[in-house]
């Protein structure tokens, strides 16, 4: 995380003054189990309690007033298909959800695969498409409808615009992945012989000896047709002097996370974005312990500490408020608030 871009002072970031204001959080992981620890058994995992700090984070949006909320993936902990309670934990999970009077959009991540299929994701709650903006559909969005022949082949991407001039990109992380695909398609088969190229270990959740430490089981990447209609996306955007968020579950910049959280192919995700001038902002979750950047070329990068790691006596959600010139994350609990000037504004509080 760079503390020196940090920071704390929110000036003036009333909702009132805003143009509009979204929630976000990441990584709530629930299950109906007692309290454990991560793969490495080092963080403590509150699996029960993740449930109560969701309650605490849409009562406080539903006072906020927010226009919509961003749920960042690992909606439910990958423990419940072990104990057969896929369904009943995510229903959970959307009993609550229901309580948020501004829609939420969700996007999928690892521990959603671990869960379910990506057949089963496209008919459920969980796939807010429905969401997206109908004026913009570039040729090669409608190219990957997911009423062909193979669902499971198309990839989770869409964008949207609360208002005039502001466009929000959700992006499929897991689009190159082994996870939730029949191992039929062509797509598991790919992303397997990938992941087997760079990753020689028995265990492919090992980044043990890997040089490029990304390339382990639990992350993905995104395909060069998703990576295309990003760019067409960005194009439109550019034309048309828009502002533009993008989001994922994975982060896609080494400084905003540690190296075996990244996005297999996150250089060439980069090198879209970086071609164009109306990226403002990269959001993500999957590293629960959170991150930040502003990369060289103006572009934000904020990774979300996760609801699974944080203890009963605290929070970790937030608030984000939209201006003309900046962006202003309210944080709560661990995550820290921030402003975040657009391209050539770039005068920081500190």
């Amino acid at each position: 995380m760079d503390d020196d871009n940090n920071c704390s002072c929110t000036q003036g970031a009333t909702t009132s003054e805003a143009l509009f204001s979204f929630g976000v959080i990441a990584d709530i992981q629930y299950a109906d189990r007692e309290d454990g620890y991560d793969f490495c058994g080092l963080n403590r995992r509150y699996y029960k309690h993740s449930l109560c700090h969701l309650q605490s984070a849409i009562e406080d949006w539903n006072r906020t007033d927010v226009q919509f909320v961003l749920q960042f993936g690992d909606i439910i902990d990958g423990c419940n298909a072990e104990l057969k309670m896929s369904e009943t934990a995510l229903g959970r999970v959307l009993e609550e959800f229901k309580k948020l009077k501004a829609p939420v959009h969700h996007i999928w991540g690892n521990h959603e695969f671990y869960n379910f299929s990506r057949d089963y994701l496209v008919d459920s709650a969980l796939n807010t498409k429905y969401l997206q903006e109908q004026t913009f559909l570039s040729n090669s969005y409608r190219d990957q409808s997911s009423t062909g022949d193979d669902a499971s082949e198309f990839y989770y991407a869409y964008q949207f615009c609360p208002m005039s001039k502001f466009r929000f990109v959700i992006l499929d992380a897991y689009d190159i992945s082994i996870l939730g695909r029949d191992t039929s398609t062509k797509k598991y088969q790919d992303s397997l012989k990938l992941l087997r190229e760079k990753n020689q270990n028995e265990n492919l959740n090992s980044p043990s000896g890997l040089v490029e430490r990304q390339f382990v089981q639990f992350n993905g990447g995104f395909s060069q047709e998703q990576l295309d209609w990003l760019d067409e996306v960005l194009t439109y955007a550019d034309k048309n002097q828009e502002r533009v968020v993008i989001m994922g579950h994975i982060p896609i910049h080494p400084n905003s996370t540690s190296d075996v959280a990244l996005a297999w192919n996150y250089k060439d995700a980069l090198s879209v974005i970086h071609s164009h001038h109306s990226v403002v902002c990269f959001l993500a979750g999957h590293l629960h312990f959170g991150g930040y950047c502003l990369d060289s070329y103006g572009v934000h990068h904020v990774t979300l500490d996760g609801i699974i790691e944080t203890p009963p006596e605290s929070h970790a959600f937030g608030t984000i408020h939209v201006y003309h010139d900046r962006m202003v994350l309210e944080g709560r609990g661990r995550i820290l608030d921030r402003v975040m000037h657009y391209k050539g504004y770039q005068t920081f509080h500190r």
